[in-house]
């Protein structure tokens, strides 16, 4: 537990906040991307994830 209150004590002296723990959209996009095109080029489905991105895409823009 004190290791805890330790990290926490540091990432508010470095980012002057607290952890939401909560990702931004776009920060949990660029985490998931590479693994997505490692699986799609093991599988050969770049079509496939072509067209779920953009359709993701699509809903991001409304």
């Amino acid at each position: 537990m004190q290791a805890r209150a330790a990290g926490i004590t540091t990432a508010v002296a470095t980012f002057g906040t607290q952890p939401s723990g909560q990702r931004h959209p776009l920060v949990a996009t660029a985490m998931v991307l590479p693994v997505a095109l490692l699986l799609a080029a093991l599988f050969g489905g770049f079509d496939a994830v072509a067209t779920q991105a953009s359709s993701v895409a699509g809903m991001l823009q409304r």
